[in-house]
């Protein structure tokens, strides 16, 4: 054998160890990750400069063990799943310390600290949506294990919706969603329905895409499912609309819907489906809002909110917030020199007019820029999938914080009417945080055995 035969067999071999074993990205992370950690300390820095004028470096030692929590994620990313997507986590990251940092803004000018301030159960809750995402990278070490319990997660779900119902636990709450355990803490089990039938949707399409995409009737250039097709689509639209009469929740009863049609479009490749579900949600949304009095309000608050009868009571709230955001202007007034504090719920479901008002256009729109990354990664990890669970799961996933940012952005600016949801990462409240964080791990779970055993082809 030649010299030039060898060293052939050794690039090839070397080619194909690339293949078999793909470059990991735990270094481009941690460099992300160091300049995530610089804007967050910033941030605080300037609340603080700006609201009180001066650093208290109190709290910033509690903000740096979340960024010990977050290394020690990637440590075990490192040696769990190398291979795994190096954005997500950064990016979770600049969003829950951007969210802690104005809930810590708002604190300041309510004049509230030690336990009673929201900003330090947000480090808590925290803490523990951290720790889940280690739990969940160290335990899950093959997602696929998870479409063996389709209809365990499938029951699960339902469970968690109805779990404000059980007599003793329900909490007093404008909507039936919130869970309370010995009057201690409380939390909505919605959050974590939506990761349990996401599994359950993805696992369940898998078994029965081969109904779903059946030939149908081909009319205006689509091919339209057959009638008996349309069973798992009329009930999870029904189940929605209990959602929504039972529990006074629209937006969980939207998102649970919308997150099922998009899948189910990822799953067949029908545009039918589409728009047989945005006909299905404008059908129900027209329906409820002639039945149901709140939703009524909510439409009614949407299209006339600066009716000065309603500003007075049930459009305030609405208004005060858009009027932060006409305030914060292009530019924004400085992170602790404004007035958020005026609008209702400020921390929670009005986080983003809050933040707009301090940060300006260019601010939110750097926000929802780093949304549009962290789903764009998502379902790049889903596309590239090797099997039809992980693109369907990943996807799913995906698209739920898709939907739930633009169901809350779209509400607190008047796009549409205003829901009950959070914004994802941002806004005070454990339950949605520690889902969120739980969605990132599963992502990472999934890219990582994307990257580790990838595809040959060829051709």
């Amino acid at each position: 054998m030649t010299s030039d035969q060898i060293s052939a067999d050794t690039a090839v071999l070397k080619a194909l160890k690339r293949i078999r074993m793909p470059q990991t990205h735990r270094n481009r992370e941690l460099a992300l990750l160091v300049f995530a950690f610089v804007i967050n300390g910033a941030a605080l820095a300037l609340v603080q400069l700006g609201a009180l004028g001066a650093i208290d470096p109190t709290f910033l030692y509690y903000c740096g063990g979340i960024t010990v929590l977050v290394l020690a994620l990637h440590v075990v990313l490192r040696l769990r799943a190398p291979a795994a997507d190096p954005f997500v986590v950064p990016i979770a990251t600049v969003l829950t310390g951007l969210g802690v940092a104005m809930i810590y803004r708002i604190d300041i000018e309510k004049n509230v600290d030690g336990w009673e301030a929201l900003s330090t159960k947000q480090l808590v809750w925290t803490a523990i949506a951290m720790a889940g995402a280690i739990a969940i990278v160290l335990a899950l070490r093959n997602y696929r294990v998870l479409f063996r319990y389709t209809y365990v997660f499938g029951f699960a779900g339902i469970a968690l919706l109805l779990l404000p119902f059980v007599p003793g636990l329900g909490a007093d709450a404008n909507a039936d969603v919130w869970v309370s355990i010995a009057g201690l803490f409380s939390f909505q089990p919605g959050e974590l329905a939506k990761i349990a039938l996401a599994i359950f949707f993805a696992g369940y399409l898998v078994r029965t895409r081969e109904a779903l995409t059946s030939v149908g009737t081909r009319f205006l250039g689509m091919t339209w499912p057959r009638v008996r097709e349309f069973g798992p689509l009329l009930f999870i639209w029904l189940g929605s609309l209990a959602i929504i009469v039972l529990q006074r929740d629209l937006g969980t009863g939207l998102l649970i819907f919308g997150m099922f049609v998009a899948m189910l479009y990822v799953a067949t490749g029908k545009t039918s489906w589409v728009l047989i579900g945005v006909v299905l949600a404008v059908v129900g949304a027209i329906a409820a809002a002639q039945v149901l009095p709140y939703v009524q309000g909510r439409f009614t608050n949407w299209l006339d909110a600066f009716n000065p009868d309603l500003m007075d009571n049930s459009s305030m709230q609405l208004v005060t917030g858009i009027f932060g955001l006409a305030q914060g202007g292009l530019i924004g007034t400085g992170l602790g020199q404004g007035r958020p504090g005026l609008t209702p719920l400020a921390r929670s479901d009005y986080i983003f007019p809050s933040l707009g008002e301090e940060l300006g256009l260019v601010g939110v729109f750097a926000i929802l820029c780093l949304y549009m990354l962290f789903v764009s990664r998502g379902i790049r990890i889903g596309l590239a999938g090797q099997d039809d669970f992980g693109k369907l799961l990943a996807t799913g996933l995906s698209f739920t914080i898709a939907l739930q940012v633009f169901i809350m952005v779209g509400g607190v600016t008047r796009v549409i009417p205003l829901t009950g949801l959070t914004t994802p990462f941002l806004a005070a409240g454990g339950s949605s945080l520690v889902a969120n964080w739980l969605i990132v791990a599963l992502l990472l779970r999934i890219s990582d055995a994307v990257r580790s055993r990838p595809r040959v082809v060829i051709g």
